[in-house]
């Protein structure tokens, strides 16, 4: 039987994640199960994000689902759209490198809404790695990479229903099925539901605060597994449609759309994807496997934003085939395989036609030392030829060494290249009066150059034990150097915002101070300080990154009472963020009453829920966010003239929304 389990763990290692060794390793030596773990013996700096942390909030989707982890910070992109950003490092999204069971998946045409089209109830787990990630990925990762698992049909329960509903007129469902279908094959069926057709303008702005929105999402999986073979594999097969409506509270589409008589905007996307996957495991050699992932997907978005129509179609296919073996014995592993990626888009501005066809080719070697005891490091590189990209190197490396009991130093660095899509990561800015200006450097990427950066970390993690109570405290320092950048300057004129190649310095400092510790039985304490030092050459000089705190502090208390003999319990959980102040874009020639002041306030939001656990199969929660009710304003500049010069719903440092209070329910069967 011990035998088997090894096969499973060493399989799924094989095909699937990139960090192989390290995250077997993670999975035997983990004895208490937190809800996000952290290990002393993973070469990378890895958070394991575990379904029983998603259920802390109202993880609505992935965007939604870092509300309770310090390592990443959330905030809104804008004042219509209601979509949430994640950062990491101080850098945006698209400088993480996104994946879903180690495929790509949020990238290109989908960076800004693509977070918010996978179901929080769908998620098994996250994976979050700091600093330059695994070469078996691509090339692509610069600040970190976000992975995510989503559930087994063959380990999952049967059924799961999961309702929702919220004070700011947004319901929800989601229900699961699983199905074995024997004993080597088993389905399951996702369906989620979501929408919002209440109008509402709590701050008088004349602007929805929220959008109106529909979308119906629907995932069937397969899944084969035969521990006597060493054979695994998985189909998955997804469609989703999202609809948005934003704008003016009498902004109706049929009639207005195209014309001044009102300011709306619609966003509607319709994305189809097919992935798979194989594994095998050499029935004699258990340290030897081989993995192979397809996928394809599609993704169309018909958007308008007042008078700027934007559309965009991007068909993506991706193959990566992955060898693992050892050298002479395990203490010496290797990954080494092939990439491809085809991207076709077809994308408008307005009548102006951008579309085009990127394509890479690439081989990558990563080798793996560990001692078994203190000390391993992880030597990755990697050969890619793009069309647009050219020939390029991309060698990373990981070291971690344990200098005594519950310490561990990790060190790492690492270059990634990437290719910015400056409208599909930038399409918020269309929510405003600005006008478009790419000064062409004859670059292959709009006239552009593509983004090239060095990342390198330091990280320690002491483990400690304190009036019989376990905790831990990590500090962590990242630094980010672009060698170039496609800066996106919206701090040389409020009316305009211009791309261009970078022309001077630009980096990223991330010094990250946390401590976690169990203050009592079955209450704990995380808790985070973050200090960014983010600072770019625009046009008009040398600013720090507008919209980015310098400062930010995060605690988290959670509570759960002891389970009783027939499942009852309850859980508590409260969040707090201190937000200090950003540095705002560029408004000082605007007229006076449409300037903005240099620097945003600092302010504070508190997140809370209550679980009620009735028994195994059946519990509710309701919870608030922003309970303190902080918001912006005014959210929007000159929004009582959204055809004018000095129109922007795009400086958004705070919630629009006030206080919002929600309920839901989760019932399994088992």
């Amino acid at each position: 039987m011990k035998t088997k389990i090894t096969i499973v763990l060493f399989l799924l290692f094989a095909a699937f994640n990139s960090y192989s060794q390290d995250t077997l390793k993670e999975i035997k030596v983990q004895s208490k199960r937190k809800s996000l773990q952290k290990t002393y013996t993973v070469t990378g700096n890895t958070t394991l994000v575990t379904k029983k942390e998603l259920l802390k909030a109202a993880c609505c989707n992935l965007a939604e689902s870092f509300e309770t982890n310090p390592s990443i910070d959330v905030n809104f992109s804008d004042a219509l759209t209601g979509t949430k950003q994640i950062k990491m490092l101080g850098l945006t999204s698209p400088y993480l490198m996104m994946t879903q069971e180690n495929v790509p998946s949020v990238r290109g045409a989908s960076q800004v809404y693509g977070l918010s089209f996978t179901p929080g109830p769908w998620v098994e787990s996250i994976q979050i790695s700091k600093g330059a990630g695994s070469v078996v990925n691509g090339f692509e990762s610069i600040s970190g990479q976000i992975n995510t698992e989503l559930i087994k049909p063959m380990s999952e329960v049967p059924f799961l229903l999961n309702l929702y509903g919220s004070t700011d007129s947004r319901f929800e469902l989601n229900a699961n099925v699983n199905q074995k279908l024997s004993d080597k094959w088993a389905t399951g069926i996702l369906v989620h539901g979501n929408m919002r057709n209440s109008k509402m303008d709590n701050n008088h702005d004349g602007f929805l605060d929220n959008p109106l929105q529909n979308q119906f999402n629907l995932l069937n999986r397969y899944q084969y597994y035969n521990a006597e073979t060493g054979w695994i594999s998985f189909i998955n097969l997804q469609y989703m449609n999202d609809t948005k409506q934003m704008g003016q509270t009498d902004f109706d589409p049929d009639k207005d759309k195209g014309t001044t008589n009102s300011w709306g905007s619609e966003i509607d996307t319709r994305k189809i994807d097919v992935s798979t996957k194989i594994g095998y495991v050499f029935k004699d050699m258990p340290f030897q496997s081989f993995g192979f992932q397809n996928a394809f997907s599609s993704y169309n978005q018909d958007s308008y934003f007042g008078l700027n129509g934007y559309n965009i179609q991007q068909n993506s296919f991706y193959s990566n085939l992955i060898f693992n073996s050892i050298i002479n014995n395990e203490k010496n592993k290797f990954a080494t395989g092939l990439n491809f990626t085809y991207d076709s888009y077809n994308e408008f501005l307005n009548t102006t036609d951008y579309s085009r066809i990127d394509n890479t080719v690439g081989a990558f070697f990563e080798y793996t030392y560990d001692n078994q005891d203190n000390f391993s490091f992880i030597l990755g590189g990697r050969l890619d030829y793009g069309n647009r990209l050219g020939v390029f190197a991309t060698p990373r490396v990981h070291l971690k060494y344990n200098p005594w009991e519950k310490g561990v130093l990790r060190v790492s660095a690492g270059r990634g290249k990437r290719p910015n899509n400056i409208f599909a990561e930038n399409q918020t800015l269309f929510a405003s009066s600005r006008t478009f200006e790419i000064m062409n450097e004859g670059g292959k990427l709009y006239g552009l150059d593509p983004e090239i950066a060095w990342n390198y970390g330091l990280s320690f993690m002491q483990g400690f034990k304190l009036f019989g109570r376990n905790g831990d405290v990590t500090a962590d320092f990242y630094r980010t150097n672009f060698q170039n950048q496609v800066v996106v300057d919206i701090m040389q004129s409020p009316q305009q915002v211009i791309f261009h190649n970078l022309n001077g310095v630009s980096y990223a400092n991330s010094f990250q101070l946390e401590f976690n510790y169990e203050l009592a039985k079955h209450l704990e304490l995380r808790s985070a300080y973050k200090y960014y030092d983010i600072k770019t050459d625009y046009l008009s000089g040398k600013f720090q990154r507008p919209l980015q705190a310098q400062h930010r502090f995060f605690g988290n208390l959670g509570y759960e009472t002891h389970r009783t003999d027939k499942g009852q319990q309850w859980k508590f959980d409260f969040t707090y963020n201190w937000i200090g102040e950003q540095q705002l874009p560029y408004t000082a020639s605007n007229p006076a009453e449409f300037r903005l002041a240099e620097h945003s306030p600092a302010y504070s939001l508190m997140n809370a829920q209550v679980t009620k656990v009735f028994s195994p199969t059946f519990e509710v929660y309701v919870g608030g966010e922003n309970i303190g009710n902080y918001t912006q304003n005014p959210a929007i500049v000159d929004s009582q003239n959204p055809f004018g010069p000095y129109f922007d719903a795009t400086i958004l440092y705070a919630p629009v929304f006030g206080q919002m209070y929600y309920a839901g329910l989760r019932f399994k069967i088992k």
